[in-house]
C-alpha cells in the first residue's frame, strides 16, 4: 500500500487492515505500519514539544502480532524514542499503565480486536486516554508526507498484566475483602484471546473455583470459536461449559479484553441490553444519574433504567460516541455513571472513561459477592426486567452496482424516514441519534449504518409471537427498491416465505 492510501486503514479511532496473507491481499503493509507508527511520534512530539519520548508497545494473541511490534519498535527507536515493550496485553492494560508509570508518555496496542486472524491494526494511547478520529487524521496527514523525526532510541521488555491484574483484584478486595468468591465457580471463556490471565491472576485469588475455563491458551488463530461476546457461537460455547461445570457464573471476552458479555447460572446469556441493565441496576443502586447507551438499545431498557430512578440517552453507535458524550454530561453538571454499547464496550465514569470488559466484568463479581451474603445471585437485580419476546440482528450489505455505499445508505435511511411520516402503521422514533428506528403494531427496529464497513446492520425486537417476521416483510418491501442493496440475509431470516 503506497502513503497515497494510508487513509484507507482508519476504522473509526483505529488503524486496521489485512495483515497475513491468504485469500486477500495484504493492506497493513511494513511500510504502512512503520509510516503510521513515525507518524504516531511525531505527532505526539509536536503535542509535547519535545523530541525524546517513551511509549509502551503492546500486543493481543494475533499470528502477526510480533511481527507489527518489530516494526514499530524500530519506527519509534528510528525517531530517536524509547519503547518499553509488555509483551502479550489487553488494550485496557496499555492505558492504566501510562496512569501507573508516569514516566510514558504514549502508548500503541497492536490488534484489531474480535476481527478475524489474519487482520491486525494499531491504536494509541496517551495519557488523556484514546485518540479521536480527528487526532488520527492528524496523524495519517504526517504519514503520507513522509516528514519524520530521526534519532537511535533503546529497547526494553517489561511485561505489566501481572500488575494491571492485581490492580483489578485490589479493586475487588477494598469493597468485600479476602477471598470474597470461595465457594463461588465461574469460568472463563477467552477464545483464545488475551483474556485468558483473568481466571488465574483475578479469580482465584479471590477463591473462585475456575475449573471448566475454557480456551485460555493465546491462539492467533482462533481456533474454537471467534473471541466476540457478541458472537452466537461463542456464547453457545460459554453456556454449554456453565451448565456443563454448575458454574455460578461464566464471563467471555473478545480478543483484547476492552469487551465483555457473560452467562448465569441457567446457561442464559447476560449480554447486549440485559448485560447493560445488570450494571446499570448496580451503579443507579449507589447513586441516580444518566446512563448512556448506543442507538440499538430496546425501549425496556429504557423503562427499566426508569424504573431505578435513572435516565436513559440513547446515542450514536460507536464507543467513542457514547464515551464522549458521557463525559460531555459530567463535564456540564449532569452525573452519568456509565457509557457502553450492546457490543459489551462500557466506561465507567470512576475509571478514566475507559472501556474495560475487565473492569465491567469487576463491578459485577463486586455485585456478586455482596449478594451471596444475602443468599441471593446476580439475577435478582434483573428479575423485573422485561426482555422483548423476540429480538434479533440482521446484516445486510451492497451488491455489485453500488457505487458509494455511504451515500446509498443514508439514501435509504431517508428513505424509512419519510416513508414513516405519511405511513399511518409506522412510528418514527424521536430520540434515536443514528440511523432510523420505526415502530409497527408488530414490533420495531432500528437500522443504520456499521461505523467500520459497508453494511446495513438491522435490529428487530418484538412483544407478539411473530412479530419481527412481520416487521421484516414490511421492511423488504421498502429495501427491494433500492437495487444497490444485497437483502439476502434479510430475506433468509424470514421464517414464512410464502409471504414473501
Amino acid at each position: 500500500m503506497s502513503n497515497g492510501n494510508l487513509k484507507k486503514l482508519k476504522s473509526g479511532t483505529d488503524i486496521r487492515g489485512i495483515a497475513v496473507e491468504g485469500a486477500s491481499a495484504i493492506t497493513l503493509t511494513d511500510e504502512a505500519v512503520i509510516a503510521i507508527s513515525k507518524a504516531f511520534y511525531k505527532w505526539l512530539s509536536l503535542k509535547t514539544g519535545r523530541t525524546s519520548l517513551k511509549i509502551a508497545v503492546g500486543n493481543d494473541s494475533r499470528i502477526s502480532a510480533e511481527h507489527i511490534c518489530g516494526l514499530v519498535k524500530t519506527a519509534v527507536n528510528g525517531c530517536g524514542g524509547d519503547v518499553i515493550y509488555t509483551g502479550l496485553s489487553s488494550t485496557p492494560s496499555m492505558f492504566v499503565i501510562l496512569k501507573r508509570r508516569t514516566f510514558l508518555d504514549a502508548s500503541i496496542m497492536i490488534t484489531a480486536s474480535h476481527m478475524p486472524y489474519d487482520r491486525n491494526g494499531l491504536k494509541f494511547f496517551t495519557g488523556d486516554g484514546g485518540l479521536d478520529g480527528k487526532d488520527l487524521d492528524e496523524i495519517l496527514e504526517i504519514a503520507e508526507s513522509g516528514d519524520f523525526l530521526k534519532g537511535a532510541g533503546s529497547y526494553i521488555e517489561q511485561p505489566f498484566m501481572d500488575e494491571y491484574a492485581a490492580v483489578l483484584v485490589e479493586k475487588i478486595e477494598d469493597e468485600c475483602g479476602k477471598y470474597p468468591l470461595r465457594g463461588k465457580k465461574i469460568i472463563v471463556d477467552a477464545g483464545n484471546g488475551a483474556g485468558g490471565f483473568f481466571a488465574e491472576k483475578v479469580l482465584k485469588p479471590l477463591g473462585a473455583d475456575t475449573r471448566g475455563s475454557q480456551f485460555l491458551e493465546p491462539d492467533g488463530r482462533f481456533p474454537n470459536h471467534i473471541p466476540n461476546p457478541e458472537d452466537k457461537e461463542a456464547i453457545e460455547s460459554l453456556s454449554k461449559a456453565v451448565l456443563k461445570n454448575s458454574a455460578d457464573l461464566g464471563i467471555i471476552f473478545d480478543t483484547d479484553v476492552d469487551r465483555a458479555a457473560c452467562v448465569g447460572a441457567d446457561g442464559e446469556e447476560i449480554n447486549r441490553n440485559t448485560l447493560i441493565a445488570l450494571i446499570s441496576g448496580i451503579l443507579l443502586k449507589e447513586k441516580s444519574g444518566v446512563i448512556v447507551t448506543d442507538s440499538v438499545t430496546s425501549d425496556s431498557l429504557t423503562q427499566f433504567i426508569e424504573s431505578r430512578g435513572g435516565k436513559h440517552l440513547r446515542y450514536m453507535r460507536g464507543y467513542r460516541n457514547v464515551i464522549d458524550k458521557c463525559k460531555q454530561l459530567n463535564d456540564s453538571g449532569v452525573y452519568s455513571p456509565l457509557a457502553i454499547e450492546t457490543s459489551g464496550h462500557a466506561a465507567f465514569k470512576e475509571n478514566y472513561y475507559l472501556d474495560d470488559g475487565a473492569y465491567l466484568t469487576v463491578k459485577l463479581l463486586i455485585s456478586l459477592a455482596k449478594q451471596a451474603k444475602e443468599g441471593k445471585d446476580l439475577s435478582c437485580l434483573i428479575s423485573d426486567f422485561k426482555r422483548p419476546l423476540e429480538e434479533c440482528e440482521v446484516r445486510i450489505g451492497f451488491n455489485g452496482k453500488s457505487t458509494d455505499f455511504k451515500k446509498e445508505g443514508e439514501q435509504v435511511i431517508e428513505h424509512l424516514k419519510r416513508l414513516a411520516q405519511t405511513d399511518k402503521l409506522m412510528r418514527l422514533a424521536p430520540d434515536n441519534y443514528e440511523g432510523v428506528k420505526i415502530g409497527l403494531n408488530s414490533g420495531s427496529f432500528i437500522l443504520r449504518m456499521s461505523v467500520h464497513d459497508p453494511v446495513i446492520p438491522i435490529n428487530f425486537e418484538s412483544d407478539k409471537q411473530g412479530g419481527t417476521n412481520q416487521t421484516k416483510l414490511r421492511l423488504l418491501k421498502e429495501l427491494k427498491k433500492f437495487e444497490f442493496l444485497n437483502y439476502e440475509n434479510l430475506e433468509k431470516s424470514i421464517t414464512n416465505k410464502g409471504e414473501l
